[in-house]
């Protein structure tokens, strides 16, 4: 898999939760757990599955940073 996107993380699949058009799908990057809401058809036809490995793969124009409240 070639992409433009710089930010894969690759991971393992710990949860598939389908709803009635889209399914969240959470993958553990060994640090992290990234969750990605994708369509029904899409979880379909990469047959993904729950332990499988898999690659969040992040292309955004803009990240937003936080920090928690010092008081």
């Amino acid at each position: 898999m070639k992409l433009s996107a710089r930010n894969q993380l690759k991971g393992r699949i710990v949860a598939i939760v389908k709803g009635a058009t889209t399914t969240h799908v959470r993958i553990d990057t060994g640090g992290a757990i990234v969750t990605s809401a994708i369509t029904n058809e899409a979880v379909e036809e990469l047959g993904l599955a729950e332990g499988q490995e898999a690659y969040a793969v992040i292309k955004a124009s803009d990240v937003m940073i936080g920090i928690a409240d010092p008081a």
